[in-house]
């Protein structure tokens, strides 16, 4: 139950606007979306306009769908939906409701803004009643909702829309449905089948206890219970897509996480568990249990001292096994704990400044083999404001810069190489390779705009030869005229 609801059904609470959990942008396509109530589909003036009312008809045909059975929220199908799966808790879903009180009387409908409502359903994000009721449906469904007020706006209402100790009419259609992203990539895809308990996730670095169903295509390939660190699950041979979950997730919650190629075993396949080179994967994952790492907050500087030389160590053979963003990971960790440190004294301090340019300059190393260039210059230039003549960060943002075709930036990044180290042949190579490719790239500008200039000069000349044309014609025409006068 929602402890200040808002306005509208819509709106969020936990300092969310309506805004902001649909995301940029007004165009949506939406399988399914009608872009206007259909003609066919009843409103709730049809249903009061017998002479059964709304709480007769819901105690007749009403089916209880809370979770405890206590007819909190009762439901009536009035169009069913394709079957299968339903929405799980997490999921983004897009629905169209129209909201009344038990007199008929509207207080919020989605058709009025004309787009439909988006939410995560199942995180409190809209009233109780509704979490419960759209989990209940299945995509294409269009249902009644009677919702008692305590799965609804309770003892105070919605003022001045909905009064206190108001129980509610809602009538929902489930337009479409979708896991919950993890990644900004699209790459993991989760979709919770039992919520957790309380609202501690595990860390970078805590201790895990997991029973894990992988599947591929169908097919079941392992189940195991497994205890890991998050971060290093590569360790134990779990995919890295379940690992970065980890962090999302709560005691007690089992999901679904369906991942890219990325984050399950890459291109590289996995031969014992006959798994070929770029399989999407299916794992169901339950977090029985979990040991919290130590928070950067609860270490001393010589602590993370220490904890900086293990992680970087985890990190190199992360790094020499091709597991670029395991490798990743560990030197985050590093930055993450040390980069807004000072140290106590100078010894302290140039602990602090070798470490931190380490893990920059290795974090520019992985991005290079990951071809992720913009996180390269971007770590590149961390490590230049420690060491503006690091010539091994000189030398990798030029590489990054010219993989990005910025071949002028990158000849500027090579030169200084030089500077530092006039004897890197590496650099000289990459140095007349930069220069070939100005070269070609003038080349190609020539052509491109002599072609241009061409092809202006011919229309020049063809306006001109139709201009003259025209004159000619004109002049015989004038000709004729006088001619013909008596």
């Amino acid at each position: 139950m929602l402890h200040s609801p808002p306005v509208r059904l819509a709106e969020v609470t936990c300092g969310y606007t309506e805004k902001q959990m649909r995301g940029p942008g007004k165009t949506r396509e939406i399988l399914g979306t009608r872009a206007c109530v259909s003609a066919e589909m009843a409103t709730f003036e049809d249903e009061s306009s017998t002479s059964q009312s709304p709480i007769d008809l819901f105690n007749s045909q009403g089916i209880d769908i809370t979770p405890n059975k206590d007819r909190g929220v009762c439901k009536i199908v009035k169009r069913h939906g394709k079957e299968g799966e339903r929405p799980m808790i997490g999921d983004k879903v897009h629905v169209h409701y129209t909201g009344r009180l038990l007199n008929g009387k509207k207080f919020d409908s989605s058709f009025d803004r004309k787009e439909p409502f988006v939410l995560n359903v199942g995180k409190g994000q809209v009233i109780k009643a509704l979490d419960i009721g759209v989990c209940s449906m299945q995509k294409g469904e269009v249902c009644l909702l009677l919702c008692k007020p305590e799965y609804a706006y309770g003892s105070a209402g919605n003022p001045p829309k909905v009064p206190p100790n108001s129980t509610l009419l809602f009538e929902v259609e489930l337009l479409n449905f979708r896991g919950e992203e993890l990644t900004e990539d699209g790459g993991i895809l989760r979709r919770i089948k039992v919520k957790g308990e309380g609202y501690n996730n595990p860390n970078e670095g805590a201790t895990v206890h997991v029973h894990l169903e992988g599947r591929c295509g169908g097919r079941l390939f392992e189940a195991r219970d497994i205890t890991f660190v998050v971060g290093e699950s590569e360790d134990m041979s779990v995919p890295l897509g379940v690992d970065r979950a980890m962090e999302k997730m709560q005691k007690g919650e089992c999901c679904l996480l369906y991942l890219k190629p990325k984050y399950g075993y890459g291109k590289e396949g996995k031969p014992e568990y006959d798994i070929g080179p770029n399989a999407e994967l299916l794992y169901e994952v339950t977090l029985k249990d979990f040991e919290k790492a130590k928070e950067s907050w609860e270490m001393d500087v010589n602590e993370k001292l220490e904890k900086a030389v293990l992680v970087k160590h985890k990190g190199t053979q992360y790094f020499k096994s091709g597991r670029y963003y395991h490798a990743v990971i560990q030197y985050q960790r590093i930055v993450s704990w040390l980069e807004m440190e000072c140290g106590a004294g100078k010894e302290q301090h140039q602990a602090i400044q070798a470490l931190l340019l380490v893990a920059h300059l290795n974090l520019a190393l992985c991005y290079l083999r990951l071809r992720e260039y913009s996180q390269t210059v971007e770590n590149c230039n961390k490590v230049m404001e420690l060491d503006s003549e690091n010539e091994k960060a000189l030398y990798r943002r030029g590489e990054a810069r010219l993989l990005r075709n910025e071949f002028t930036l990158a000849l500027m990044d090579f030169r200084q190489v030089l500077q530092v180290n006039p004897s890197n042949r590496a650099a000289r190579c990459r140095i007349a390779i930069c220069q070939r490719k100005i070269r070609e790239h003038h080349e190609r500008d020539k052509k491109i705009y002599a072609n241009m200039f061409q092809r202006f000069a011919e229309h020049d000349a063809k306006v001109g030869r139709l201009k003259r044309k025209k004159e000619e014609s004109s002049l015989v025409d004038q000709n004729n005229k006088a001619v013909k006068k008596p």
